[in-house]
C-alpha cells in the first residue's frame, strides 16, 4: 500500500505519463503509417522520364527519321503502351524496353508478436523505471537508510540519469546507420520517466520535507515543465502532453496562503507562449486546444471573491487571446497558413474561448471599467483579427454573443424590480442599481454597434465563400439590436421612451441604407443572404422603434402594420426573407394577444364597440388582410398562409372579444348568456359566408379551411349553447323580452336564416351531406323558434316556468301544422325540393305529435279542432301534390284527317 502523499503523487504522474506516451505514440504510429501509404500511392502513379538519349542514337542522320516506319503488328495497332511507373529510386530502364515496374506492395499490418516486442515491451519498461525510483524512495524511507536531503539528492539523480539516457539513446539512433523502429519511441518513454520523476522529486522536497520555499519550487517545477514542452519538439507529443499538464499542475501543487495572481499569470503567459509554440511548430491541434481548455479553466479562481483582483485577470485574458491570435489563428501572423473561405473550429474556438474569459471578470467585477476597457479591447482584437484570417470568422457569434451578455446582465443588475421584494429593499441582496458607470457602459456600446455594424456591411464581397459573409452580416445586424434593447431595459426599464424610439428608427435608416447599397452591387456569394438579413434588422430595428415609443395595446397594433408594411415592400424590393418577415410580425402579434386577450389589461373601457378591443383586434385584422392581398400577389406559400390564417384569427377575435364585452357589459370575465351565445352564432355564420365566397375567387386552403372551422364553431355553439345551455325553455330562466323584437329572435330565427344562407353558399362546392347538415340545422332553429315563440306568448318574457295548458299544448301543433305548409307553398313557389322535404319533415312530426301527445294531453274541443285542422291540411296538401306539383299531361286526341271533296 501507498503510505503517504509522496507515494500517491508519485503513483498519479507515473500512471498519467505512461497513459499519454501510450495514446500519443499509437497516433504518431498510425499517422506515418498512413502518410507512408500515400507517399507510396503517389509514386506508383507518377509515369517515368524516358531515359537520354545514347550519343550515337542523337547523332543518327535526319534520313533515317524520316524513313517510312515499318507496319505495325495487330497487338501494337490495338493495344496502347502500358504506363511506366516507378518506385521512390527506380533503377534505370533499358532503352529497348518498355516494361512497366510493378506497384510496391503495401506493408502488413503488425502482428500480435511485433506489437509486443516492439511497443508494449517499451512502454511498459518506461512505466517500470519511473515507478522503480519511487518505490526506491519509498523503501529508503521505510528502512530509514536514508534521510530527507539524501533521498531529494537520489530522486533528482535518477530523474538526471532518465533524461540522460533518453538523450543518449535519441542521439544513438539519430546518428545509427540502422533505421530506428519508429513505434520502439525508446527515448520518448525514457526522457518521460525522467521529467515525472523531477516533477514528484521537487514536489516532496516543497511539500513534504520544506526544503524549498514556494516561490522557488514554483520556479523549478515551470523549468521542468518547459523543458520537457521543449524536449517534446525532440521525442514526440507524448512529453509535449506531460509537459502542458504538468506546466498547468504545478500552481496547484504550489500553494500559499496569499495568492499571488500575477506572479500565476505571467508563468501561465510563459507557459501558454511555449505551448502554443510547440503546436504551432509541429501543427499539434490536440495541444493548442489542450493549452486553451487548461489556460480558460485558470480564470476562474478568484473571480468568487467579494474583491475580484480584475487587472492580473484581464491580463491574463487579454495575454492569452493575443498568443492564440499570433500562434494558433490560421493565417494570421505566424499561425499555420489555410484555404480563402473556410472557417476553422480551432482558430475560432481559441479566440471565443479567451473572450468568455474575460467576459466572466466583468461579470464577477460587476462591471469594473477595466475588466470593460479590457473585453473592449478583445472584442475588437476579434474584429481587427477576423477581418484579416477568415478561419478566424466563427468567432464573430462567440463575440457577439458575448457582448450581449454583458449588456444584458448589466440591465438585469439595474433593473429595480429585480432588487426589491415584497417587503422592500433587504441589504446585501444583489447588486445596487448604481454599481458601474453607466457612460462608460454606453461608450463601449456605441463603440460596439458601430464596430460590428460597419465591418458587417464592409466584409461584403471580400471572399469566395457563402458562410463568410452571411456570418458577418448576421453579426452586425444582431449585436447592434441586442445592445439597443439592453440599453432600453438598463436606462428606460421597459418603459415608454421616445430617445430610446429615436435611436431604434435611425439604426433601422442605417440598415435599410445599407440594404439597398448591397442590391445594387454585383451578384457575389452570399451577398443574396446577407441583403435579406440587413432587410430584418431594417424591420427589427422599426419594430423596435414603436415598442420603445408606444404603450402595450398600441405595440400590438404597431406589429401589426409592420406585418403589411413588410409585404408592400417585399412588392418593391423582391427580397424572399421580406414575406418570412410579415408572418413572423403576425406571428409574434398573435403569441401577444394569447399573452393578454384583453391587449391593455383591465383597461379595455366600457363603452360598447368603441373601446381598446376595436383598436387591439379591428386594426391587426385589417393589416393581416391587407398584407395577405400584397404577398398573394406573388405566390401562395407558406408566409402568405400565415399571414392570411391572422387574419381570420383576429377577425373571429374582434366579434368574439366585441360581443362578450358588449354582452357582459365590460366584465370580461362574467358567464356567458343567452345574448352572447346568439350574437357569436350569427356572427360566425356571417364570416363562414363570406369565407365560403371569397375562397372561390381565391382557391386557399386558408380560407377553405377557415369557412369550415367557423362553420364547425358556429355549430358547437349553436347545439351547447343554444339548444342546450341557455335554451330559455330547458335550463336558462334569462327575461327574452317583449313578444317579437327579442332574444329568441336574435337567437333563433336569425341563425336559422343563416344557416340557410350557408346551405345555400356551400351548394355544387362541397359535399350534398355537408350542405343539407347546415340546410337541416337551419330548419332545426327556425322550428324551435316557432315554438319557443308560442311559449312566450302564452308564459311571458320567462319560459322556463309553468305548465303547458291544452290551449298551449293546441297552438303548438297549429303553429307547426303553419310552418310546414307555409314551407311547402315557399318549395312550390320557387320550385325547391328542399323545401318541399322540409315541409315534408315538419308535417311528419306535426302527425307524430297529434297522435303521440294531443290525444291524450288535450280535452274537449281542443282535440277535436286538432284533428280537424291536421286532416284537412294532409288532404290539401295531397290535392296541391296532384293537381299542381304532379298533374298528369294527357295527350291531345289527332284530329281525323279531312278529306277532299
Amino acid at each position: 500500500m501507498l503510505d503517504g502523499p509522496f507515494d500517491v503523487f508519485a503513483l498519479i504522474i507515473a500512471i498519467i505519463s505512461f497513459l499519454i506516451a501510450i495514446k500519443a505514440s499509437s497516433q504518431a504510429t498510425e499517422l506515418r503509417r498512413r502518410i507512408r501509404s500515400l507517399e507510396e500511392m503517389l509514386y506508383a502513379q507518377r509515369p517515368v522520364q524516358p531515359p537520354p538519349l545514347m550519343p550515337a542514337q542523337a547523332e543518327a542522320p535526319a534520313t533515317t527519321a524520316a524513313a517510312e516506319p515499318p507496319p505495325l503488328a495487330p497487338e501494337a495497332a490495338t493495344t496502347p503502351p502500358p504506363l511506366v511507373t516507378e518506385e521512390i529510386s527506380p533503377p534505370p530502364l533499358e532503352p529497348s524496353t518498355g516494361a512497366a515496374a510493378p506497384p510496391p506492395v503495401p506493408e502488413a499490418a503488425p502482428g500480435f508478436e511485433e506489437r509486443l516486442g516492439t511497443r508494449w515491451v517499451v512502454w511498459i519498461g518506461g512505466l517500470a523505471l519511473a515507478l522503480g525510483g519511487f518505490f526506491m524512495v519509498r523503501y529508503s524511507i521505510e528502512a530509514g537508510l536514508l534521510g530527507p536531503g539524501v533521498r531529494v539528492f537520489l530522486g533528482g539523480l535518477f530523474a538526471a540519469a532518465l533524461l540522460g539516457a533518453g538523450e543518449w539513446t535519441r542521439r544513438k539512433e539519430s546518428i545509427s546507420s540502422i533505421a530506428a523502429l519508429p513505434i520502439a519511441n525508446i527515448p520518448a518513454i525514457l526522457t518521460a520517466a525522467g521529467t515525472a520523476v523531477a516533477f514528484a522529486t521537487i514536489y516532496a522536497a516543497y511539500a513534504l520535507y520544506d526544503f524549498l520555499v514556494p516561490a522557488t519550487a514554483f520556479v523549478l517545477l515551470g523549468i521542468v515543465a518547459m523543458g520537457t514542452l521543449a524536449a517534446a519538439l525532440l521525442h514526440g507529443p507524448a512529453l509535449a502532453g506531460l509537459g502542458v499538464v504538468g506546466a498547468f499542475v504545478t500552481p496547484i501543487l504550489v500553494s500559499s496562503g496569499k495568492p499571488d495572481y500575477w506572479a500565476l499569470y505571467i508563468y501561465l503567459a510563459v507557459v501558454t507562449a511555449a505551448s502554443f509554440g510547440l503546436a504551432r511548430i509541429r501543427l499539434w491541434r490536440w495541444l493548442a486546444v489542450t493549452t486553451i481548455a487548461f489556460a480558460v479553466l485558470w480564470i476562474f479562481p478568484g473571480l468568487d471573491t467579494e474583491q475580484v483582483q480584475v487587472a492580473p485577470h484581464a491580463f491574463h485574458a487579454v495575454a492569452g487571446f493575443v498568443l492564440a491570435a499570433l500562434l494558433v489563428v490560421c493565417g494570421f501572423m505566424f499561425g499555420p497558413s489555410m484555404e480563402d473561405g473556410e472557417i476553422e473550429p480551432v482558430s475560432s474556438g481559441a479566440l471565443g474561448a479567451y473572450l468568455f474569459g474575460a467576459m466572466l471578470v466583468v461579470l464577477s467585477s460587476a462591471h469594473a471599467d477595466l475588466a470593460l476597457i479590457a473585453f473592449t479591447l478583445l472584442v475588437g482584437g476579434t474584429l481587427f483579427v477576423a477581418w484579416r484570417a477568415p478561419a478566424a470568422t466563427g468567432a464573430l457569434g462567440a463575440a457577439a454573443a458575448t457582448v450581449f451578455i454583458v449588456f444584458a446582465e448589466w440591465a438585469v443588475r439595474a433593473n429595480p424590480d429585480m432588487l426589491v421584494l415584497p417587503g422592500g429593499p433587504m441589504p446585501g441582496v444583489g447588486p445596487v442599481a448604481i454599481d458601474s458607470a453607466v457612460t462608460l457602459h454606453l461608450v463601449t456600446a456605441a463603440i460596439f454597434a458601430a464596430g460590428f455594424g460597419v465591418t458587417g456591411f464592409f466584409a461584403q464581397g471580400r471572399s469566395n465563400s457563402v458562410i463568410i459573409p452571411v456570418v458577418w452580416s448576421a453579426a452586425g445586424v444582431a449585436t447592434p439590436i441586442a445592445i439597443l434593447v439592453a440599453l432600453y431595459a438598463r436606462i428606460a426599464h421597459l418603459d415608454r421612451s421616445i430617445p430610446f424610439a429615436i435611436l431604434a428608427v435611425l439604426l433601422a435608416a442605417a440598415f435599410g441604407a445599407a440594404t439597398e447599397a448591397l442590391m445594387r452591387r454585383e451578384e457575389r456569394p452570399g451577398v443574396a443572404t446577407s441583403v435579406a438579413l440587413f432587410a430584418t434588422g431594417t424591420l427589427g430595428a422599426l419594430a423596435l422603434a414603436l415598442t420603445f415609443a408606444l404603450e402595450k395595446g398600441w405595440l400590438t397594433i404597431a406589429l401589426a402594420l409592420m406585418s403589411l408594411g413588410t409585404a408592400w415592400i417585399s412588392l418593391q424590393r423582391p427580397i424572399p426573407v421580406l414575406r418570412r418577415l410579415a408572418a413572423v410580425f403576425a406571428a409574434i402579434v398573435t403569441a401577444r394577444i394569447v399573452y393578454d386577450p384583453c391587449i391593455v389589461g383591465d383597461a379595455v373601457g366600457t363603452t360598447p364597440i368603441f373601446n381598446w378591443l376595436l383598436w387591439g383586434y379591428g386594426l391587426p385584422a385589417a393589416s393581416f388582410w391587407g398584407a395577405s392581398i400584397f404577398l398573394r400577389r406573388r405566390a401562395d406559400d407558406p408566409p402568405l398562409r400565415v399571414v392570411e390564417t391572422a387574419a381570420i384569427l383576429f377577425t373571429a377575435l374582434l366579434a368574439f372579444m366585441e360581443i362578450r364585452h358588449f354582452a357582459t357589459g365590460g366584465r370580461m370575465t362574467s358567464p356567458p348568456s343567452l345574448l352572447e351565445f346568439a350574437l357569436q352564432v350569427c356572427v360566425t355564420l356571417a364570416m363562414a359566408i363570406g369565407l365560403e365566397r371569397l375562397r372561390l375567387r381565391s382557391r386557399s386552403i386558408v380560407h377553405n379551411v377557415g369557412a369550415v372551422v367557423l362553420t364547425a364553431i358556429a355549430g358547437f355553439i349553436s347545439v351547447f349553447g343554444l339548444l342546450i345551455l341557455e335554451n330559455p325553455m330547458l335550463l336558462s330562466s334569462v327575461n327574452v323580452g317583449s313578444l317579437v323584437f327579442n332574444l329568441l329572435l336574435l337567437g333563433y330565427a336569425l341563425p336559422a336564416v343563416l344557416m340557410l344562407l350557408l346551405s345555400y353558399a356551400v351548394a355544387g362546392h362541397r359535399s350534398v351531406a355537408y350542405a343539407n347538415t347546415i340546410a337541416g340545422g337551419a330548419l332545426v332553429f327556425a322550428l324551435t323558434y316557432v315554438t319557443l315563440e308560442i311559449r312566450r306568448f302564452y308564459h311571458g318574457p320567462v319560459l322556463l316556468y309553468g305548465g303547458t295548458t291544452s290551449a298551449e299544448q293546441y297552438t303548438y301543433s297549429i303553429g307547426w301544422l303553419a310552418f310546414g305548409v307555409a314551407l311547402l307553398g315557399v318549395g312550390i313557389l320557387v320550385n325547391s325540393e328542399r323545401a318541399r322535404l322540409a315541409s315534408a319533415a315538419v308535417i311528419a312530426l306535426t302527425i307524430f305529435k297529434a297522435f303521440a301527445v294531443d290525444v291524450w294531453t288535450l280535452t274537449g274541443v281542443y282535440r277535436a279542432l286538432s284533428f280537424m285542422c291536421l286532416g284537412v291540411v294532409l288532404v290539401a296538401i295531397g290535392w296541391l301534390y296532384q293537381r299542381i306539383l304532379f298533374r298528369r299531361q294527357i295527350a291531345p286526341t289527332p284530329a281525323a284527317p279531312q278529306t277532299g271533296s
